[in-house]
């Protein structure tokens, strides 16, 4: 509910203050301003992009998890998107996803969040030792279990 009433009322906010710059500083103005902000945003973005993707593949070549990078990646994504869309609020938030102190706020934000609301798990097989998200258990963990096909011959009483 709270995303319909987002994506509803954010394009009447922004037609709002659309209209008010317009009042302020003329319609033509604000016209040029719009299509200044999209194509500085898009090339900014795009100049980002490209050292993101630079530091992703050399992450992976070293066999590290990119982690803050994918991060980084989908924020100058989400930037470019907001960048090229006509807006005082979106062209203010985005020009934010591409500021690196920034990005770092929002990243810990995002991780803060996403550690409230995701669990992940990890089973190792060694030793029948469980362990998720760096806790281990003890060896009184259930594991659960059943037989597929059994290799041992009945024996009669």
């Amino acid at each position: 509910m709270r995303l319909i009433l987002f994506f509803v009322f954010m394009p009447l906010i922004e037609l709002f203050l659309l209209l008010e710059l317009a009042e302020l500083i003329s319609g033509m103005n604000t016209f040029a301003l719009v299509i200044f902000t999209g194509v500085i945003g898009a090339l900014l973005a795009r100049h980002q992009g490209f050292g993101v993707i630079q530091r992703l593949q050399a992450e992976t070549q070293q066999g590290r998890l990119p982690t803050t990078t994918l991060v980084d990646a989908l924020m100058i994504f989400i930037a470019g998107a907001l960048l090229i869309t006509p807006g005082i609020l979106t062209d203010v938030f985005g020009f934010s996803l591409l500021i690196p102190v920034c990005r770092s706020v929002y990243r810990r934000w995002i991780t803060a969040w996403l550690k409230k609301r995701v669990r992940v798990e990890g089973v190792r097989m060694d030793g029948f030792t469980q362990e998720t998200a760096g806790n281990s258990y003890s060896h009184d963990a259930v594991i659960d279990s059943y037989v597929i096909e059994s290799s041992t011959p009945k024996q009669d009483p």
